[in-house]
Protein backbone atom coordinates (compact mmCIF):
# COMPACT_ATOMS: atom_id res chain seq x y z
CA UNK A 1 0.00 0.00 0.00
CA UNK A 2 2.71 2.53 1.18
CA UNK A 3 4.38 1.75 -2.24
CA UNK A 4 1.41 2.20 -4.51
CA UNK A 5 0.60 5.44 -2.28
CA UNK A 6 4.31 6.70 -3.20
CA UNK A 7 4.18 5.71 -6.74
CA UNK A 8 0.60 6.89 -7.64
CA UNK A 9 1.12 10.53 -5.98
CA UNK A 10 4.75 10.41 -7.62
CA UNK A 11 3.99 9.98 -10.98
CA UNK A 12 -0.16 9.46 -11.29
CA UNK A 13 -2.03 6.96 -11.27
CA UNK A 14 -2.46 6.28 -14.73
CA UNK A 15 1.55 6.36 -15.50
CA UNK A 16 2.04 3.83 -12.86
CA UNK A 17 1.73 0.18 -14.09
CA UNK A 18 0.88 -2.87 -11.69
CA UNK A 19 4.04 -4.33 -12.78
CA UNK A 20 6.17 -1.51 -11.43
CA UNK A 21 4.20 -1.39 -8.88
CA UNK A 22 5.23 -5.12 -7.63
CA UNK A 23 8.94 -4.85 -8.81
CA UNK A 24 9.15 -1.82 -6.12
CA UNK A 25 7.48 -3.33 -3.39
CA UNK A 26 9.10 -6.64 -3.83
CA UNK A 27 6.20 -8.88 -3.37
CA UNK A 28 4.63 -11.67 -5.53
CA UNK A 29 1.84 -10.77 -8.65
CA UNK A 30 0.02 -13.59 -7.02
CA UNK A 31 -0.08 -11.57 -3.60
CA UNK A 32 -1.27 -8.30 -5.02
CA UNK A 33 -3.95 -9.21 -6.90
CA UNK A 34 -5.01 -11.80 -4.09
CA UNK A 35 -5.57 -8.42 -2.38
CA UNK A 36 -6.14 -6.10 -5.27
CA UNK A 37 -7.95 -7.94 -8.63
CA UNK A 38 -7.51 -4.90 -10.47
CA UNK A 39 -5.75 -1.71 -10.61
CA UNK A 40 -8.75 0.39 -10.34
CA UNK A 41 -9.24 -1.77 -6.96
CA UNK A 42 -5.85 -0.52 -5.62
CA UNK A 43 -6.07 2.69 -6.89
CA UNK A 44 -9.31 3.19 -4.33
CA UNK A 45 -7.57 1.37 -1.59
CA UNK A 46 -4.89 4.10 -2.30
CA UNK A 47 -7.22 6.74 -1.29
CA UNK A 48 -8.92 5.43 1.39
CA UNK A 49 -5.02 4.86 2.35
CA UNK A 50 -4.03 8.76 1.79
CA UNK A 51 -7.45 9.88 3.30
CA UNK A 52 -6.29 8.62 6.87
CA UNK A 53 -2.67 9.99 6.73
CA UNK A 54 -3.45 13.32 4.96
CA UNK A 55 -6.45 13.66 7.93
CA UNK A 56 -3.31 12.60 10.37
CA UNK A 57 -1.53 14.59 9.03
CA UNK A 58 -3.60 17.75 9.66
CA UNK A 59 -3.61 16.49 13.38
CA UNK A 60 -0.91 16.38 13.79
CA UNK A 61 0.28 19.50 12.50
CA UNK A 62 -3.23 21.72 13.80
CA UNK A 63 -2.26 20.63 17.04
CA UNK A 64 1.54 21.71 16.91
CA UNK A 65 0.51 24.91 15.61
CA UNK A 66 -2.65 25.43 18.02
CA UNK A 67 -0.18 25.21 20.66
CA UNK A 68 1.18 28.09 19.72
CA UNK A 69 -2.10 29.95 20.33
CA UNK A 70 -3.31 29.94 17.43
CA UNK A 71 -7.27 29.11 16.92
CA UNK A 72 -7.81 26.62 15.16
CA UNK A 73 -8.09 27.99 11.80
CA UNK A 74 -5.37 29.65 11.86
CA UNK A 75 -3.68 26.27 13.26
CA UNK A 76 -5.19 24.54 9.74
CA UNK A 77 -3.91 27.25 7.31
CA UNK A 78 0.13 26.67 9.50
CA UNK A 79 -0.49 22.83 8.79
CA UNK A 80 -1.23 23.81 5.28
CA UNK A 81 1.71 26.04 4.52
CA UNK A 82 3.53 22.94 5.96
CA UNK A 83 2.32 20.62 3.57
CA UNK A 84 3.20 23.40 1.02
CA UNK A 85 6.62 23.28 2.05
CA UNK A 86 6.79 19.47 2.59
CA UNK A 87 10.00 17.42 0.37
CA UNK A 88 7.91 15.95 -2.74
CA UNK A 89 4.83 17.90 -2.57
CA UNK A 90 2.70 17.50 -5.91
CA UNK A 91 -0.79 18.83 -4.64
CA UNK A 92 -3.41 17.04 -3.42
CA UNK A 93 -3.59 13.31 -4.45
CA UNK A 94 -7.54 13.16 -4.75
CA UNK A 95 -7.69 16.29 -7.10
CA UNK A 96 -4.86 14.63 -9.30
CA UNK A 97 -6.81 11.19 -9.05
CA UNK A 98 -10.07 12.98 -10.15
CA UNK A 99 -8.14 14.44 -13.22
CA UNK A 100 -6.56 11.13 -13.81
CA UNK A 101 -9.37 8.84 -13.58
CA UNK A 102 -11.57 11.23 -15.93
CA UNK A 103 -14.33 9.18 -15.07
CA UNK A 104 -16.86 10.10 -13.12
CA UNK A 105 -18.50 6.74 -12.60
CA UNK A 106 -15.17 5.37 -11.44
CA UNK A 107 -14.95 4.08 -8.24
CA UNK A 108 -12.21 6.25 -7.22
CA UNK A 109 -13.79 9.73 -8.52
CA UNK A 110 -16.52 8.63 -6.74
CA UNK A 111 -14.25 8.10 -3.60
CA UNK A 112 -12.68 11.22 -4.40
CA UNK A 113 -16.07 13.34 -4.00
CA UNK A 114 -16.80 11.35 -0.88
CA UNK A 115 -13.51 12.44 0.40
CA UNK A 116 -13.69 16.43 -0.49
CA UNK A 117 -17.35 16.31 1.53
CA UNK A 118 -15.69 15.40 4.57
CA UNK A 119 -12.96 17.24 4.16
CA UNK A 120 -15.25 20.26 3.92
CA UNK A 121 -17.28 18.98 6.75
CA UNK A 122 -13.79 18.94 8.60
CA UNK A 123 -13.46 22.79 7.95
CA UNK A 124 -16.94 23.74 8.53
CA UNK A 125 -16.29 22.39 11.99
CA UNK A 126 -12.99 24.92 12.40
CA UNK A 127 -15.28 27.96 11.14
CA UNK A 128 -18.00 26.84 13.38
CA UNK A 129 -15.48 26.82 16.28
CA UNK A 130 -15.07 30.27 14.89
CA UNK A 131 -18.46 31.66 14.57
CA UNK A 132 -20.95 29.47 15.15
CA UNK A 133 -23.74 28.65 13.34
CA UNK A 134 -23.35 31.48 10.59
CA UNK A 135 -20.37 28.73 9.22
CA UNK A 136 -22.83 27.72 6.65
CA UNK A 137 -22.87 30.68 4.82
CA UNK A 138 -18.46 31.01 4.67
CA UNK A 139 -17.65 27.77 5.49
CA UNK A 140 -18.61 26.56 1.55
CA UNK A 141 -16.13 29.66 0.72
CA UNK A 142 -13.71 28.57 2.62
CA UNK A 143 -13.34 24.89 1.74
CA UNK A 144 -13.07 26.56 -2.25
CA UNK A 145 -10.33 28.81 -0.96
CA UNK A 146 -8.38 25.28 0.37
CA UNK A 147 -9.26 24.00 -3.21
CA UNK A 148 -7.77 27.07 -4.75
CA UNK A 149 -4.90 27.09 -3.00
CA UNK A 150 -3.73 23.67 -3.17
CA UNK A 151 -3.77 24.19 -7.08
CA UNK A 152 -1.76 27.24 -6.76
CA UNK A 153 0.77 26.12 -4.85
CA UNK A 154 1.17 23.38 -7.37
CA UNK A 155 1.52 25.80 -10.39
CA UNK A 156 3.13 28.64 -8.81
CA UNK A 157 5.83 26.27 -6.54
CA UNK A 158 5.45 28.47 -3.53
CA UNK A 159 3.23 27.81 0.00
CA UNK A 160 2.25 31.50 -0.47
CA UNK A 161 -1.32 30.36 -1.40
CA UNK A 162 -1.53 29.35 1.92
CA UNK A 163 -1.21 32.76 3.22
CA UNK A 164 -3.38 34.17 0.77
CA UNK A 165 -5.84 31.94 1.61
CA UNK A 166 -5.90 32.14 5.48
CA UNK A 167 -6.04 36.08 5.15
CA UNK A 168 -9.49 35.69 2.94
CA UNK A 169 -10.28 33.10 5.26
CA UNK A 170 -10.24 34.88 8.14
CA UNK A 171 -11.95 38.17 6.44
CA UNK A 172 -14.69 35.80 5.52
CA UNK A 173 -15.32 34.69 8.98
CA UNK A 174 -14.73 37.95 10.72
CA UNK A 175 -17.66 39.40 8.45
CA UNK A 176 -20.07 36.54 9.20
CA UNK A 177 -18.81 37.20 12.78
CA UNK A 178 -20.03 40.80 12.40
CA UNK A 179 -23.49 39.77 10.87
Amino acid sequence: METADRLFYQDGVRAVGIDRVIAEAGVAKMTLYTHFPSKDDLILAVLQYREERVLEFFRSAMKRHAGRNQDKLRAFFAALKDWFESPGFRGCAFQNAAVELADPAHPGTQFVRDHKRRFADMLRGLVEESIGRGAAKVAPAVALLVEGAIMTAVVQGTPDAAGVARDAAIRLVEGAKRA
